[in-house]
C-alpha cells in the first residue's frame, strides 16, 4: 500500500510592502522636532520671555555658554567689551562712501567738513581698541605740472594726515590713508595748489570711512536678534520674526504635503479603477476565468494602476485564490471607493452569481462617485481662488499699513525722528501718542501668519475635505508672507537698523567745492 503523502500548504499573505505610515510618522517626528527648535529660537528672541537685563533670552544663554560668562545672565546690561567677547554679538565696521565722481573743477583751495561718525571711546571700555580707519583714492588733472597737497584736519585746522603730489605728471599717486580717525564732528578734507596762479582743472575723488556703531552684529538698537545679511543685499533671513511663521510652516507643512501625494497617488489610481473593472467584466462575459483575465489585463495600460494589476497577476500564478488577490489589493490601496468596490466582488465570487453584471455595476458605481468628486473640486474651485484672492489682498493691504502708512505716522508724531522717543503731538484736545513701527510691523505679521492658517485650513477642507489638504494651503500662504515682508517690510528703517546717510559731508558753514584753507 502507497504511502499517503502529506498536503504541504503555504500561506502566500505576505507582508505588505507598504511604507506610508512608516514614512508619514517619520516625516511627522522630524518635522515637530525642527518646529519646536524654530519656536524655541522665536520665542527667546520675542520679548514675551522677559530677561533681568533686558536682553534677548537666546543671546545670554548662547553668549554665556560660548564665553562661559555669567554676567550675560546678571541683571546689568552686557557691556561692550562683554558683546565684543561672543562671537555672534561682536561688533564689526560698516563702511560709509563718500565720492564725486563728476568732480571739481578749477580750483585754487577747496575742501568740504564732513562728520566722522562712531562711538564714544570711553564707551568702548578697557581692554578694547578700535581703530576707524579712512582711504581716500583720487585724480587730479591740471594744465601743466602742478604740485599740490591733499589732506584732513580737525575742526582745530590740525593736519591729521596729508599727501603731496604733481597733477599732469604721469604716475602722480593721489592717496591718502589714515588709521584710525575718531568720531567727531566738522573735519575737513581738501586739496590746494602750492603755487599761486596755478589751478587743478579736475579733481575726483572716493572717500571711504569705516565706522563701528556699538550696536553687535545681528541685532538692531532695540536689542532684537536680526541675523546676518544675505550677502550684500539688506535681506536678513535670520530675522526672529521668520521663525514664528516657520514653526507653523514646519508643524503642518511637511507631513501634509506627504499625505497629499499619497492621496493623489491614490487618486490616481482610483481614477483607473473603473476601467480595470469594466475590462474585467468583459473578458469574463468572453468565458475567460477571473485568472486568465487579471493576468491578459497585466499587460494593458492602467496608468497608475499598473503596478497594482501586475502584483494581481503574479499573486495568481503563485497559486492564490482569486477572492483573496482581490483583498489584499483593496487594503494594499485602501480607499473606501476601491474597499466598498471589491468587497462587493467578493461576495458575489463567494456567493457564486453572475459576477460579470456584479463587475459591471462597480464599475459604473466607481466611475459615478470619481465623477462627483470631479464636479465637487470644479464648483469649489471659484471659492478656493476667493480664498486665495481675499488673503492676497489682506497681505497687501497689511504690508502697504506696515511701510508706508504706520511710519508715516510715527515721522509726524516725531517731527521726522525715529518714532519712538517722542511722547506724541496735540492736536486740538486730543494728543496722538507716538508709535513704534517695529511694534506694529510685528502685531502686522504675527495676523498674517495667524490669517494664513485659518484661510489656508478653510480652502483644503472645502477642496478635499482633508485636513492635510487646508495645511497644505495653510504652509504655502505661510511662505507667501514670509517672502513678501522680507522683501518688502523687513526693511531697515523699519526693523530697527540705524542706518547712515553718509559723513554729513559739508556740515557747517563751508562751500562743498570752495573752501578757504589757511
Amino acid at each position: 500500500m502507497a504511502k499517503k503523502k502529506k498536503k504541504i500548504v503555504v500561506d502566500l499573505d505576505l507582508p505588505k510592502d507598504d511604507p506610508t505610515q512608516r514614512n508619514f510618522l517619520i516625516i511627522l517626528f522630524v518635522s515637530i522636532m525642527l518646529g519646536t527648535a524654530s519656536g524655541l529660537f522665536w520665542i527667546t528672541n520675542s520679548g514675551f520671555l522677559p530677561t533681568a537685563n533686558g536682553e534677548p533670552m537666546f543671546t545670554n544663554l548662547a553668549c554665556s555658554t560660548i564665553t562661559g560668562d555669567q554676567g550675560f545672565n546678571a541683571p546689568s546690561t552686557p557691556t561692550y567689551a562683554m558683546n565684543e567677547s561672543c562671537s555672534i554679538l561682536k561688533d564689526n565696521p560698516e563702511t560709509v562712501v563718500w565720492e564725486e565722481t563728476e568732480g571739481w573743477e578749477n580750483i585754487e583751495r577747496a575742501g568740504a567738513s564732513f562728520d566722522m561718525p562712531g562711538i564714544d571711546r570711553d564707551f568702548v571700555g578697557q581692554g578694547i581698541v578700535i581703530t576707524q580707519p579712512v582711504t581716500v583714492t583720487c585724480s587730479v588733472d591740471a594744465a601743466e605740472a602742478t604740485p599740490y597737497t591733499v589732506a584732513i584736519r580737525d575742526k582745530y585746522k590740525m593736519t591729521l594726515a596729508y599727501n603731496q603730489g604733481v597733477a599732469g605728471v604721469p604716475g602722480d599717486d593721489c592717496s591718502l590713508f589714515m588709521a584710525d580717525l575718531e568720531p567727531g564732528e566738522r573735519y575737513e578734507f581738501g586739496f590746494w595748489v602750492d603755487e599761486q596762479d596755478q589751478y587743478l582743472s579736475t579733481v575726483t575723488f572716493r572717500f571711504e570711512a569705516e565706522y563701528y556703531d556699538g550696536i553687535p552684529d545681528n541685532m538692531n538698537n532695540k536689542s532684537l536678534w536680526l541675523g546676518p545679511t544675505l550677502g550684500d543685499t539688506q535681506l536678513r533671513p535670520m530675522i526672529f520674526l521668520n521663525f514664528f511663521g516657520l514653526t507653523f510652516f514646519l508643524y503642518i507643512f511637511p507631513a501634509s504635503y506627504y499625505a497629499e501625494r499619497v492621496a493623489l497617488k491614490r487618486n490616481e489610481k482610483e481614477d483607473k479603477f473603473p476601467d480595470f473593472l469594466r475590462d474585467l467584466a468583459e473578458y469574463w462575459k468572453g468565458g475567460l476565468s477571473m485568472t486568465v483575465a487579471v493576468q491578459t489585463l497585466a499587460t494593458s495600460e492602467y496608468g497608475a494602476l499598473n503596478d497594482e494589476v501586475r502584483k494581481m497577476s503574479s499573486q495568481l500564478s503563485w497559486g492564490v485564490k482569486f477572492g483573496d488577490v482581490i483583498n489584499i489589493f483593496a487594503e494594499r490601496v485602501g480607499t473606501p471607493l476601491v474597499k466598498r468596490a471589491i468587497s462587493l466582488i467578493s461576495e458575489a465570487d463567494r456567493a457564486g452569481g453572475k459576477i460579470s453584471d456584479i463587475l459591471i455595476t462597480a464599475a459604473n458605481d466607481s466611475r459615478e462617485i470619481k465623477f462627483l468628486e470631479a464636479e465637487r473640486q470644479r464648483a469649489i474651485g471659484s471659492y478656493i481662488a476667493v480664498i486665495w484672492t481675499s488673503y492676497g489682498v489682506f497681505l497687501g493691504v497689511i504690508v502697504v499699513l506696515a511701510k508706508v502708512f504706520i511710519p508715516a505716522i510715527a515721522d509726524s508724531n516725531s517731527g521726522g525722528g525715529d518714532g519712538g522717543d517722542s511722547g506724541g503731538q496735540n492736536i486740538g484736545n486730543m494728543q496722538i501718542r507716538a508709535i513704534d513701527p517695529l511694534f506694529f510691523l510685528t502685531i502686522f505679521y504675527y495676523g498674517v501668519t495667524m490669517q494664513a492658517m485659518g484661510n489656508g485650513a478653510m480652502a483644503g477642507l472645502m477642496a478635499t475635505g482633508r485636513i492635510t489638504s487646508g495645511f497644505k494651503h495653510s504652509g504655502m500662504m505661510i511662505v507667501l508672507a514670509i517672502l513678501v515682508f522680507n522683501f518688502i517690510a523687513f526693511s531697515p528703517d523699519l526693523i530697527g537698523v540705524t542706518v547712515l546717510d553718509g559723513l554729513n559731508q559739508s556740515a557747517g558753514p563751508y562751500s562743498p567745492t570752495r573752501l578757504n584753507w589757511v
